[in-house]
């Protein structure tokens, strides 16, 4: 491909993540010639969803990017008197303090059959021999609890470039470890002889069978394509910056989702579904008559509280929830808007940002469904997908596996002229858009980068169980002490395409004040417990049971000046990561910013021209459209065709 490859585009962008994506889209659209490279192996960057299998493999690669050195004889030659170089880096060093944990039993007599996977190795198994071990599996400290994995220890727990060699080292351990488990549990039951009686084979008949119904680490291992594990967790506001976008550029039609099914609140040690709707807020048992009365008519002000300015005109100098305060609201009322509508802290927010973030949940409500939010089938990673598919309708050229060995400066102009990959190839480009990770240490030296905590969880069961298992759900946990965060925490059933049957995904963000694992730890504990053999006899507990975790840090580019970046040439545009915020508006601000700078005057992802469209303007859906179906009916949960939104919208207000 690199052979093939034309000397010469206008826009050439570095970098598949979100932003990067629009933008290519955007230019590709607007008739610009696009060339679109990533040195990764697949599309998303830091906003990529991965297979089970998949996710092993990126820690691995990971860990191997430590080791990378930039081979600068392959460019050095090519670069004239009049120019000079700046070289990239090819270490990515985005992710943090990796910890990964692992809780669901080995079950040997499986075949691993996922590629690239692999069994479990003896460091990453919790002992069931005492209850000491499994009270310590959040805080190892013994061979007994459940060790961490860090950034070092990475190659003995994920597949390395020999699968079949990974899994042959790591067999012998889970041999000897499976047969201390075995070991265990024939003592357990037979510790003396005269207890020995007609009643053990029942007890051993129900324990197989509780067996079975408990999911093993070959299980998901066997199933590993079933999930599609979001690096980043968000969630699309139904009338936000990017919906509009995806339905105006008509980039839905790539693309289907699911309505969030419901929003909770921890409060009081307990997990409770908060009311969104008015029919929600009428039919809510949590909440008295007055309660319910009091409610609808702070957030009827909040609607339209810019016309009411005497409400709030005395307050702006104070946070939101010291404004709730003043309002004719219950603490019980007080604590649903702050955390579960407006979303917010009681020290993150001032009076108008809240209030303004309670008018955009409100905004956004009964437009797809109950709840303000939207998720994409198979996560998150699709979204870059679905615009690099855009940009390749309208000509854009894509190379991934493709690394940039450094873009080459006019020393006069200062301007950018050219790239040069790894295979040594010039191109020239008018402008060049490059992903903040792709810069090295020397011309970030500046930059102040903010972290994001992230955990993932593969559990048993929903946070709050109700008669229907495929819930989607968002529950805000307050922050306890000062200089720590609010955790948002988002449960995705396995009707999302991110989970097998059985399982549910959920992701922890917040932002960091330490490690991922000291700032989402202590939530992990309020709302689950490590899945352990020590419970096959104990089928009442209330928790979800964990059966994987990892934990990183991100690093959060975003709101960086370009200015932060060491001798950044004028048409070099830097396009930053995944922020810490729950919808996608930074992205989508960022490319259409990024793009007028580009394209001055010209129209920003506007709709492609669809002969279908004219034809069957106001005349109703035929069959034949069937291919492009993205917008959803008022009564189902997936995307169905983009024009049928204005229905849509008129039939569920």
């Amino acid at each position: 491909m690199a052979d093939t490859l034309p000397s010469e585009f206008d826009v050439i962008v570095i970098g598949t993540g979100l932003p990067e994506s629009i933008i290519a889209a955007a230019c590709s659209r607007s008739g610009r010639r696009v060339l679109h490279v990533d040195s990764r192996s697949y599309y998303g960057g830091n906003w990529a969803s991965f297979s089970f299998s998949g996710l092993l493999s990126w820690l691995k690669e990971h860990q191997e990017n430590s080791d990378i050195e930039n081979d600068s004889s392959v460019w050095q030659d090519q670069i004239l008197e009049n120019e000079e170089a700046i070289a990239l880096s090819r270490k990515d060093k985005t992710i943090q303090h990796v910890e990964v944990f692992c809780y669901a039993s080995q079950d040997l007599h499986e075949d691993v059959e996922e590629a690239g996977a692999l069994q479990k190795n003896h460091a990453l198994v919790t002992s069931a021999n005492s209850t000491e071990a499994a009270e310590s599996a959040f805080l190892p400290t013994e061979d007994k609890s459940l060790s961490t994995m860090n950034c070092e220890m990475l190659t003995e727990q994920t597949p390395s470039s020999d699968p079949e060699n990974a899994l042959e080292v790591n067999g012998a351990e889970v041999t000897g470890e499976k047969e201390n488990h075995c070991d265990d549990k024939t003592c357990v039951p037979s510790t003396s002889a005269e207890d020995v009686s007609e009643n053990v084979p029942i007890a051993e008949d129900t324990t197989e069978q509780q067996k079975k119904d408990r999911i093993t680490y070959s299980q998901i291992i066997k199933e590993g394509r079933r999930f599609n594990i979001d690096l980043v967790s968000k969630l699309l506001y139904s009338r936000g910056l990017l919906i509009d976008l995806l339905i105006k550029s008509n980039v839905s039609r790539y693309a289907e989702f699911k309505n969030i099914t419901r929003i909770l609140a921890f409060r009081e040690g307990r997990v409770e579904q908060v009311p969104c709707s008015r029919a929600d807020v009428f039919n809510s048992k949590q909440l008295t008559m007055v309660e319910k009365r009091m409610l609808m008519k702070f957030l009827t002000f909040c609607m339209e509280y810019e016309k009411y300015p005497d409400e709030y005109k005395g307050y702006e100098d104070i946070t939101f929830y010291e404004y709730l305060k003043t309002q004719k609201l219950t603490p019980n009322l007080q604590y649903i808007v702050l955390h579960s509508i407006a979303m917010t802290s009681e020290t993150a927010s001032s009076t108008i940002d809240g209030l303004k973030a309670t008018r955009n949940f409100l905004h956004c409500l009964g437009r797809y469904g109950n709840t303000p939010f939207l998720f994409p089938l198979y996560g998150q990673g699709e979204l870059p997908q679905c615009f690099c598919r855009m940009c390749a309708v309208f000509g854009g050229i894509y190379c991934l596996r493709h690394s940039v060995q450094c873009l080459v400066v006019d020393k006069e102009s200062r301007k950018c002229k050219a790239i040069i990959d790894q295979f040594g190839q010039r191109i020239i480009s008018e402008h060049f858009l490059v992903e903040d990770s792709y810069f090295s240490e020397n011309m970030c030296s500046r930059v102040q980068y903010r972290q994001i905590s992230r955990a993932v969880l593969i559990t048993d069961r929903s946070v709050l169980k109700t008669d229907s298992d495929q819930q989607i759900s968002i529950l805000t946990v307050p922050a306890e002490e000062p200089g720590t965060f609010a955790v948002r925490v988002i449960e995705l059933c396995s009707s999302t395409m991110t989970c097998m049957k059985g399982t549910y995904l959920v992701h922890l963000t917040c932002t960091s004040s330490k490690t991922a694992r000291e700032d989402l730890e202590p939530v992990v504990q309020k709302l689950f417990i490590p899945y352990t053999e020590m419970e096959i006899e104990n089928e009442q507990v209330e928790k979800p049971r964990i059966l994987w975790a990892l934990y990183f840090n991100m690093r959060d580019s975003s709101d960086i000046s370009r200015s932060c970046y060491k001798d950044l040439p004028s048409n070099v545009y830097v396009c930053s990561g995944p922020d810490c915020g729950l919808g996608n508006d930074n992205a989508v601000k960022q490319a259409e910013t990024l793009f007028q700078e580009i394209c001055p005057s010209e129209d920003f992802c506007p709709p492609p021209p669809n002969p279908e469209d004219i034809v069957l303007d106001g005349d109703g859906l035929q069959p034949e459209a069937s291919e492009s179906s993205t917008i959803p009916e008022a009564n189902s949960e997936t995307f169905k065709e983009s024009t049928n939104l204005g229905n849509l919208e008129e039939s569920s207000e």
